[in-house]
C-alpha cells in the first residue's frame, strides 16, 4: 500500500482548524465543568440553608410554645423559683453543688478528637516514611 503524501497547504489547513477545534472544544470543557462545579455549590449550600431553615422553624415552635406558658402565672413563679431563687414566704432555698461538679467531669471527658486523629494521620505517615527509607537501604546494599 502506498501513503499518500500531503501538501504542505492540506498540513497547514490542517494543522491551523485542528489547533482551533482543540480551543473551541477545551473551552466547552471547561465552560460545562465550571458549571458543574457551581451547581454542585449552589445545591450543597441551598442543602446548609435548608438545614438552618428547619432548625430556625423549630426553634420557632419552641419559642411559642414558651411564650404560651409565660402567659400562665403559675409557670412564671415556678420559672422564677427554679432559676433565680426567688422563694415564697417561709421558704428557705438550699444550693447544691451538683451541677458545678457535673460540668467539671463534663470538661475533663472532653478530647479533642479532632487533634488525636491528626496526630495519628503523622504518626502512621512517619512508620511509613521510615519503613520505606529501611527497605530501600536494605535494596542498595544488596
Amino acid at each position: 500500500m502506498k501513503k499518500k503524501k500531503m501538501s504542505k497547504s492540506s498540513k497547514r489547513s490542517l494543522l491551523f482548524f485542528g489547533t482551533i477545534s482543540l480551543v473551541v472544544i477545551g473551552y466547552f470543557l471547561f465552560n460545562i465543568f465550571s458549571y458543574t462545579y457551581n451547581i454542585y455549590i449552589l445545591k450543597s449550600e441551598e442543602k446548609n440553608l435548608q438545614e438552618q431553615l428547619n432548625n430556625l422553624e423549630h426553634n420557632e415552635k419552641i419559642l411559642k410554645t414558651e411564650i404560651e406558658k409565660l402567659k400562665d402565672p403559675d409557670y412564671i413563679a415556678r420559672y422564677a423559683r427554679e432559676n433565680y431563687q426567688y422563694s415564697k414566704d417561709g421558704e428557705i432555698i438550699l444550693e447544691l453543688a451538683e451541677k458545678e461538679e457535673q460540668n467539671k467531669e463534663e470538661n475533663k471527658t472532653n478530647f479533642d478528637y479532632e487533634l488525636i486523629i491528626k496526630l495519628g494521620i503523622i504518626t502512621i505517615f512517619f512508620i511509613i516514611l521510615y519503613v520505606f527509607i529501611k527497605s530501600h537501604k536494605i535494596k542498595t546494599k544488596k
